[in-house]
């Protein structure tokens, strides 16, 4: 891991911020949706020069890993922790910023009752550690998930609702904090997937032998429940093709979850070879009034 903590200790590799620079904030719950989410739009960013920082709330704690890949390691948040500094690292991304949250675990499991889990969290209390973290970082664009947390992961809700409330708090100078300026961010998207290959997978998988209810390494992702219950309109569509080596260099960085996590060597790898290599995003602000596609985050933002 000291590799990783030099690296990010390094004011020369840190991107220095002016006025004119362009800075996007990803708002995340455990190590490893940096990658899976939208990983391509961060590295593609990264690539063009722009400034992107990451929250993430948790260390990932309540996962399952190999008690092989713990050696070195003393605990799993450890390890989930130093995967997700070598990810950043192939990400490209500016700075990792942890809330120092415990990950929740599935809905319904003893994780839930941690006293420091996520998704036990008062809202407010989280959403002040972000707006802190906003206003020093101050970026244009924002991103975090959609609010059911893209398949009804509680801490990926409780950090979407903090951040939606942290993304208004940042910019109100009447809400003081850390003595911390006021830093309006313009733009909040939501990460989303495309109900069209969601619902194909679903049909798929049964002729697989799987369960389209029971998908991931610790079966909890329930593609019927996505289908209900995550129909978001898609409003920015981002060309990740230029990203992809970065992105699949930063999956590689996540061993303890990659068996579930890229499909790429399971019988689903054919699947995912269809698949557009886009990332896509629902613009939460500006409300956005009938049809919008985007093709850039930073569109309609004047730096003049």
């Amino acid at each position: 891991m000291k590799k990783y903590l030099d690296w990010y200790n390094n004011p020369v590799l840190k991107i220095q911020l002016n006025k004119n620079s362009k800075t996007i904030l990803a708002v995340l719950a455990h190590p490893d949706d940096e990658t899976f989410g939208m990983g391509g739009t961060l590295a593609l960013y990264a690539q063009r020069d722009v400034s992107v920082h990451l929250i993430c709330g948790t260390r990932g704690e309540a996962g399952e890993v190999d008690p092989r890949l713990l050696s070195g390691f003393a605990s799993i948040s450890e390890r989930r922790e130093f995967e997700l500094r070598c990810a950043a690292e192939k990400l490209r991304l500016t700075e990792v910023h942890f809330l120092d949250y415990r990950d929740s675990g599935m809905k319904g499991s003893p994780d839930n009752q941690h006293p420091n889990a996520l998704s036990a969290a008062p809202v407010d209390e989280v959403a002040v550690k972000i707006t802190n973290l906003m206003r020093k970082a101050k970026p244009q664009v924002v991103l975090t998930f959609s609010p059911n947390g893209g398949y009804g992961h509680p801490d990926h809700i409780a950090i979407q609702r903090a951040t939606l409330r942290a993304f208004h708090l940042a910019g109100d100078p009447t809400f003081t904090t850390d003595r911390l300026p006021a830093w309006k961010p313009l733009k909040l998207y939501y990460s989303i997937m495309p109900m069209g290959w969601i619902k194909l997978a679903a049909r798929i998988l049964p002729l697989l032998g799987k369960d389209p209810r029971r998908i991931g390494r610790n079966q909890d992702i329930d593609l019927i429940e996505i289908i209900k219950d995550c129909d978001y309109p898609i409003h920015a569509r981002i060309n990740i093709r230029p990203a992809l080596k970065s992105r699949e260099e930063a999956a590689m960085c996540h061993s303890s979850q990659i068996e579930g996590a890229v499909i790429r060597r399971g019988p689903l790898r054919w699947i995912s070879l269809l698949m557009p290599q886009v990332d896509y995003f629902m613009r939460a602000y500006p409300e956005v009034k009938g049809k919008l596609r985007e093709k850039d985050l930073f569109e309609g933002i004047s730096y003049s």
